[in-house]
Formats: structure tokens, sequence, C-alpha cells
């Protein structure tokens, strides 16, 4: 079948689907069963296209999403986001618009632990909302910044998104990807923290009260537990002391037993926490099993290659290609979440970066932080849906005050795209690279 023919019909379909509102899961299964019956007899689609999604789940290292997923849960119910919440005060206090400064350092340092960006948002955003509109923040001031910086922990590990790509890309070190992710995520933050500075200045948003030696002290103490976390788990998969499903399940009994320390769980939460795990780890199998059939498709029908072939001979500028798959990646992340756009695109543009002679690590971050910036744009924005949801301001506000957010941080990917030792210092120096 000519490959074109089968893009037009697996993605045409797919696209009409979710603009009819179709669950993008449903969507992804619908468009890659109707590819295939072009190709193949209705018994084979069939038993092909189910094959390849059980195929898709039956993985050791996919055990990790649902347990981080969980400790992620657990973490957010834990009352663990005040505590950083306050760590993060204590040392964005002295700057002017600080609350804004502590809800960037907050969502650095949750979405890192809870490896979720909406987790993230809502947590650090609802906790720290109501004091920020006390204090005369512009609302809209305030929401702009919770979106621009929750999905930084996207990148910061541990995060299921590195998890993911791992398994896509073909058993990518998860060690390296996670060591990989420090420098560009720390950068995310940083450009979030630079512009919301800029704003704050003209606006006269005043710093937080000082803080004293030994509340600091204390407040750190408070914290360390919860930081621990990144240690035990980072450091054990990293160091080949645990894979990454089993430094998730440590994940999981750490803060299991970091919550009933802080005797902020009872028998009620923990069966609300189970009750959303098992959603959100039902969401998220389904779009890596409906993913698996779809990559199937393409890689039988020829796409990636096709693709690959017509972006290479284009034009022979390793520059201008890399451009042209950020463009399409920011495009896809305007309408598709982090996971089923790793899962769909990584067999397309993986191939691409190989010949153009890019590591495979570094191309996921590039890849992983494409779809964060892409979670806080209209239309399908989870993290964007969430925040203006806790703050309750309208997206229409909203939306002009990320504008500057959203420019820094292309420019940011440009430069860790073109950059190759901001991702690859680090594991590199670890001797994490094959």
């Amino acid at each position: 079948m000519d490959p074109l023919l089968a893009a037009v019909v697996l993605f045409g379909t797919f696209a009409v689907l979710l603009a009819l509102g179709v669950p993008i899961s449903v969507g992804i299964i619908v468009s890659a069963f109707a590819t295939s019956l072009l190709m193949l007899p209705w018994a084979e689609t069939t038993f092909i296209v189910g094959q390849q999604m059980n195929m898709g789940v039956e993985s050791f290292s996919l055990l990790a999403v649902p347990l981080f997923i969980l400790a992620g849960n657990i973490m957010n119910n834990g009352g663990i986001a005040q505590r950083l919440v306050d760590l993060a005060l204590v040392i964005a206090g002295r700057v002017p618009g600080s609350l804004a400064h502590t809800n960037v350092l907050a969502n650095m340092l949750f979405g890192s632990l809870s490896g979720s960006a909406v987790a993230s948002a809502a947590a650090i955003g609802g906790t720290l909302h109501e004091r920020q509109r006390k204090e005369g923040y512009d609302p809209a001031y305030s929401t702009s910044v919770n979106i621009a910086s929750a999905s930084v922990g996207l990148l910061i590990p541990p995060t299921t998104a590195a998890i993911v790509y791992s398994t896509v890309a073909g058993g990518v070190s998860v060690a390296a990807l996670f060591m990989a992710g420090y420098v560009p995520g720390i950068l995310m933050g940083a450009v979030v923290i630079g512009i919301a500075f800029v704003v704050a200045r003209r606006r006269g948003y005043r710093s937080s009260e000082h803080v004293g030696v030994r509340q600091a002290l204390r407040t750190l103490l408070r914290a360390i537990p919860s930081l621990l976390l990144i240690v035990v788990v980072v450091g054990g998969i990293v160091g080949g002391i645990f894979t990454a499903t089993e430094g998730a399940a440590v994940a999981v009994v750490y803060c299991l037993i970091l919550s009933l320390i802080y005797r902020t769980i009872d028998g009620a939460a923990l069966r609300q926490i189970a009750t959303r795990t098992v959603s959100s780890t039902g969401v998220v199998m389904l779009l890596i099993a409906a993913s698996s059939a779809m990559a199937w498709v393409m890689a039988y029908s020829g796409i990636p290659a096709a693709i690959t072939q017509a972006l290479i001979s284009t034009t022979d500028s390793t520059v201008l290609i890399l451009a042209m798959m950020i463009v399409i990646l920011l495009a896809v992340g305007t309408f598709l979440d982090i996971t089923p756009a790793i899962l769909i695109f990584t067999p397309i543009f993986l191939p691409i970066a190989g010949e153009l002679g890019m590591d495979p690590v570094h191309f996921g971050m590039v890849l992983i932080m494409a779809m964060c910036i892409g979670t806080m744009t209209p239309p399908v924005g989870s993290v964007l849906f969430v925040a203006t949801g806790v703050s309750g301001v309208s997206i229409e506000k909203v939306v002009p005050r990320l504008m500057p957010y959203f420019l820094g941080l292309v420019l940011l990917l440009l430069l860790v795209t073109y950059v190759p030792v901001l991702s690859l210092g680090i594991p590199g120096m670890m001797g994490l690279l094959g």
C-alpha cells in the first residue's frame, strides 16, 4: 500500500474523530483498524490489532507507570505539597513577586516527586492561589505562572514520560533519560522565573516577609524527608540498585510511610487514592495499547520510512530538518496529550533523528520538552484546563498572559535541540550513554 495513502487515511480518520469529540484512545484504535483494513482482510486485522494492543502493555518496565501514579496520588493527599511550598517560599521569599517564584519552585519540587504536571498544577496552585489573591496578585498572572511551570516536573526525574519513551524507543536507558532531564528541567524553571520576575517588577509585587534562620532551618528539616524520595528513587535506579519499576514500588512504600508519619492519610483517603489510581492507570494503559496498534500499522505501511525520506530529501540542512520536527511536535502538542504523543511520534521521528546522528536520549529530551510546552496550550492542554479550574480564571484571560512564557520556552527548546550537551552532559559524565 502507498505510504502516503495510508498516512492520509490514518491521520485523517484520527483528526476527524478528535474533532467529533471521540476519546483519544478510541480514535487511535478506530483509525488504526480502518487503515489496517485497507491492507489486510477483516479476520487478520482483528487478530493483529488485538495482538499488538496486548503486546503494547505486556512490558515489565511499564509496571512503573501505575506505581508512580499511585505514589503521586499518595503525595497529593499526604501533606507533602504544603511542606514543599513552605520550603520554596523560604528560598524565594526575598525576591519581588516571591509567591510567583515560590509557585515555580514548588512545582519543580512537587512535579519531580509526583511525576505529574496535572497533579502539580492542582496541588501547588490550590495551595497558593488564595494567598496570592489576598496579597494583590492578578489571578490571571498567578494562574499563568502555575501553568507555565507545572509541566517542568515531566522533565525532572523520576518521571513516567521518560519511562514511556524508553519503552517505545527500544529500551533506551531510563537512568540516562533521568539524568538527561535535570539541566533542561532546571532551565525551564529558570525561564519561567525570569519572565515572572520581570512582570512582578513592573507591577510592583512585593517580596514576602523575612524568614529568620531558625524558621528557615525548621522548614528545611520538615521538607527533607520528602526531598529524600528523589535521592532514594533516582539514586537507586542510576546506581543500578533497582530497576525503574522497582524504584516506583519503593516510591509508593516511601510515600505511604511518610504520609502515615505525618498523620495526613486514613482508610477513607486510601480508598479514594486507589480509585483515582486505577482510573488514571486504565486511561494511560489503554492509550499505550491503542498507540501500539497504531505504531504497528504505521510500520507495516511504511509511513515512518516515507516521512523520513521526505524530510531528508527536502533539505540537506540538519538545522532545518530539526526545526521542522519541532514545529510539528509543538503543533501536535496543542491537541494531543504527552503520553499518546510520545507513543505515536517516537516511531516516526526517532529514525529521522538517527539519520541526523542525534542520540536517542537527546531526542527523548527534545520530544518530552516539546510535549511539556504542549500541556499549556489550547485547545487540549491538560495543565491549562486544570490550573484555570483551580483558580477560577477563564482561559480567555489566561492565554494572553501565557504568551511570554510560551515564547521563552520555545526558544529554550531550540537551545536544547541544537546544543546536545545540555541533555547529554550529565549522563555522559556518569557513563550512562551507550
